[in-house]
């Protein structure tokens, strides 16, 4: 392809930043996605390509500065021209009734109150320029914080530039919503390392990291609720600031509410006490500020607060009971992980009778034993664990719990790898590595097999059938038949299941392997560049790492992987029995050309499908260059509807969304194509 001149570099970079910048907003900050991933994918991929070309080309609000990259020595302190004051906090109606008491004796009469979510998370303060985004700072002790700018831009809801050439300094809470919360620990607990507590803990140390990569890999978010100074800006009222924040591109909360009474402001708390657990982020209170800024100039500040707001916090949600024992399982990575049993006990809504306990360090740090009574919360709102022991209540015989020293199924002896936080059994014969190993081959987003759940995997590796994931291609039906509650007609669909999956494209299989910090995105893109397992296994480092969204850590343990002549005989195993190795799906270049009626859409696929899988589906739909969600929303296009379809059925119609019934999408299958 011929080089462009400089000029024509030049007006092609800053179109595509503007396009970029403009699908980021929509995405990050109004949850509403314009344009399918791999449209942003290859636009994103032209101006890394031109910036690479023409350095100079590079501006501080390209897209391509948000991926980090720079190791700081330390943080650099700040001082906050304006300083970030804390809240009083108010904990029950009568303290709220005695804040509004005090604000009407100020005034001399009653007011408006705008009441916004009490995001958990850490305050930040953002600084602009002509409306580039030029520093970021933590609040510190309000008037001096650390210079954290460099993080900042990995966070995509933050705008590097604003739709106005404003110079102005924002407030506003960085925060880590609760699913990528529970996947970083998951992720922790693989590797070994110490779980965060909360997602509060986990954006903060987020935000400290010295490296901003790391900062960029763990998906936090913003949302802004101030400015330093509202002169900028034509708003009279906390709730026309807000709009105008969101104006000039900044993520704001749209929960808020005004509301012309204390009473309102309590209905309003009480409501969301209940709906906190349906959000996607934590919130640990309500935040109730006198809507008018003239009316808060009036009032003023005290040393510390301004008198015009108040922070209503939640009570805990925790709930008292009994450790009656401490199981210990064992994960395919060979990690030992600990979970309380309890006195089952309700706790925000559910039942629980079990908790994390993460790992040993966990327990000894926390001083549990058997039978201790407890609190017991959900952090993040999801996971039930352990607050703390209730020491009065310990039984006058109880003795230190005793960390197991050896593997509870294969009796190894256990270890700390690189100083981990982990037990591990370094055993690769170790059954349960294995039987999870196999039921992770078999999962949905690996190679799909129906019928072969845990117990009847567990039976095949005790009766010896199977001692990796290549002897699920040779089971015979009369080995089948041998397992408990596996009839005729049941060990057929497992057999015709297991045929099935040889068929899948190779990113299934990438991913089934359980390549350590190998995701099913991550696999799908590597199958998608390599073509081949084959020529995955002969990837270097670089080559791996030049893929966008691989880092060192993939590509280390990719190569890594294949550095095992184990893992070549099984490939050649699997080979020999007939599974594909080659990537079958469309590539990125192809989905442009592609002419379907799903293109661009967003699909919700519920009730039963007869022709198809539901994953089956959902493959056959993002090949198409549709986009499958869970849930049904007004961002919804289609719903597929199979039989005995419930609420999501229900919720489509009320919303006035295209419903199809599977005929019409599989016709919608059948009849797409690529443009020639």
């Amino acid at each position: 392809m011929e080089q462009l001149s400089f000029q024509k570099a030049q007006q092609r970079a800053e179109a595509l930043r503007t396009e970029l910048n403009k699908y980021a907003y929509q995405y990050y900050v109004k949850d509403q996605p314009s344009v399918e991933d791999y449209v942003y994918d290859k636009k994103y991929q032209e101006l890394v390509n031109l910036e690479t070309d023409y350095p100079n080309l590079i501006t501080a609000d390209s897209p391509t500065q948000r991926v980090g990259g720079k190791v700081l020595e330390g943080f650099v302190k700040v001082i906050h021209d304006t300083p970030l004051y804390s809240l009083n906090d108010v904990f029950n109606k009568d303290e709220l009734i005695a804040f509004d008491e005090r604000v009407k004796k100020a005034v001399g009469h009653s007011v408006s109150y705008c009441c916004e979510l009490k995001i958990d998370g850490l305050s930040i303060s953002l600084k602009y320029e002509n409306g580039l985004f030029v520093q970021g700072a933590t609040r510190g002790d309000g008037s001096i914080g650390e210079n954290i700018t460099e993080n900042l831009k990995t966070v995509k809801s933050i705008p590097l530039r604003l739709t106005e050439p404003l110079s102005v300094e924002v407030r506003g809470e960085c925060y880590m919503p609760k699913e990528s919360f529970v996947k970083l620990n998951e992720r922790r607990e693989e590797e070994g390392k110490e779980v965060f507590a909360n997602p509060r803990n986990a954006a903060a140390g987020s935000l400290r990291q010295l490296d901003s990569k790391v900062t960029a890999h763990r998906n936090l978010s913003t949302f802004l609720y101030t400015l330093a100074d509202f002169g900028p800006l034509e708003a009279t009222t906390q709730d026309q600031a807000l709009s105008e924040l969101a104006r000039l591109g900044f993520r704001t909360n749209d929960e808020r509410k005004l509301c012309d009474t204390i009473d309102e402001v309590w209905e309003y708390i009480e409501a969301f006490h209940e709906k906190r657990n349906q959000l996607s982020y934590e919130i640990d209170g309500i935040v109730v500020k006198v809507n008018d800024f003239d009316l808060q100039d009036q009032l003023g500040f005290t040393v510390k607060a301004p008198r015009w707001a108040a922070a209503y916090k939640f009570p805990p949600e925790e709930a008292e009971t009994i450790i009656e024992n401490i199981e210990w399982t064992v994960g395919r990575t060979g990690v030992i992980t600990p979970t309380a049993i309890m006195n089952p006990v309700r706790l925000a809504g559910t039942t629980v009778s079990r908790a994390s306990l993460h790992n040993s360090d966990y327990i000894e740090k926390k001083e549990i034993r058997l039978n201790d009574t407890v609190l017991v919360y959900k952090a993040g709102d999801i996971i039930p664990e352990v607050a703390q022991v209730i020491m009065e209540k310990r039984p006058s015989d109880s003795t230190p719990y005793e960390v197991p020293t050896h593997c509870p199924i294969c009796d190894s002896e256990l270890v700390h790898l690189d100083e981990e936080v982990a037990l591990r059994c370094i055993n690769p014969k170790c059954p349960a590595q294995i039987k999870e190993g196999l039921n992770h081959f078999v999962s949905r987003n690996a190679m799909n097999i129906d019928g072969l759940g845990p117990s009847v995997l567990a039976q095949m590796y005790d009766k010896h059938l199977v001692s990796d994931v290549a002897d699920l291609y040779a089971l015979e039906k009369e080995q089948l038949l041998t397992l408990d509650k596996i009839k005729d007609k049941s060990a057929e669909n497992i057999l015709q299941a297991i045929n099935v999956s040889r068929e899948n494209s190779v990113e299934r299989l990438i991913f089934g392997l359980g390549i350590r910090h190998v995701g099913s995105k991550a696999a799908r893109i590597l199958a998608e560049h390599f073509g081949s397992l084959h020529d995955l296994s002969r990837a270097t480092k670089e080559e791996i790492i030049e893929l966008n969204t691989m880092g060192e850590t993939i590509a280390d343990s990719v190569v890594t992987y294949f550095e095992n002549d184990e893992v070549h005989d099984l490939m050649k195993e699997l080979a020999d029995r007939g599974v594909n190795l080659i990537y079958k799906g469309l590539r990125t270049s192809q989905l442009e050309e592609v002419e379907s009626p799903f293109k661009g859409k967003t699909i919700v696929l519920t009730g039963k499908l007869l022709d198809y899988t539901r994953e089956d589906a959902k493959e056959k739909i993002e090949n198409l260059g549709g986009k499958v969600t869970g849930s049904v929303s007004k961002k919804t296009d289609i719903v597929v509807a199979g039989e005995d379809a419930g609420s999501k059925l229900t919720k489509a119609q009320s919303l006035g969304i295209d419903v199809w019934d599977e005929t019409q999408m599989i016709q919608a299958i059948e009849t797409s194509h690529l443009d020639e």
